[in-house]
């Protein structure tokens, strides 16, 4: 097996965000600790109803979530995460655990990704303090009327009160 010699720079952090919540934002710095630039990529089926909020929606969300974060963008794609990778032109993509369950369905699509294109998969625990928090969570416990302001970036929480409830932020 050829290792490449020189050191990935550019990441990818593909999700669908539905929310953005802590957990993500987590995983996404400590990718920018890791890498010269992470590019957060809002993954969107085009032939699915598109969740909570549209695509840029969630992208308008995080862009403002990681305003302080150095090197870190944010952009939509409709494709899979691998096609992501190659279309932003990202060196490995960055996945995050909060469990063994996720262990078990990200690594086979890790290895789908290498399979197809050679793009290696890093995955990053979430801190053990956000690991519970998911975004069907988020909407779910939202959705009920319970406050979820310590899951979500204060722009999220806004976001989910206007949508959920009908508040201004």
């Amino acid at each position: 097996m050829t290792m490449p010699s020189v050191p990935a720079r550019t990441a990818i952090c593909p999700g669908s965000f539905d929310p953005i919540h802590l957990g993500h934002l987590d995983v996404v710095a400590q990718a920018a600790s890791l890498f010269e630039r992470v590019i957060v990529v809002v993954m969107h089926n085009p032939s699915k109803p598109s969740g909570l909020f549209s695509p840029d929606e969630r992208a308008a969300l995080i862009r403002d979530a990681v305003v302080d974060m150095a090197g870190v963008d944010v952009v939509t794609h409709g494709g899979l995460a691998f096609q992501a990778a190659t279309d932003t032109g990202a060196d490995v993509i960055v996945k995050g655990l909060r469990t063994g369950v996720d262990f078990d369905i990200e690594q086979q699509m890790a290895q789908n990704n290498h399979a197809l294109t050679g793009i290696r998969t890093v995955f990053v625990p979430c801190a053990p303090a956000l690991s519970h928090i998911s975004s069907r969570f988020v909407r779910e416990i939202a959705a009920h009327g319970t406050d979820v302001s310590h899951l979500v970036p204060s722009g999220v929480h806004a976001a989910l009160r206007r949508v959920i409830d009908g508040v201004g932020g």
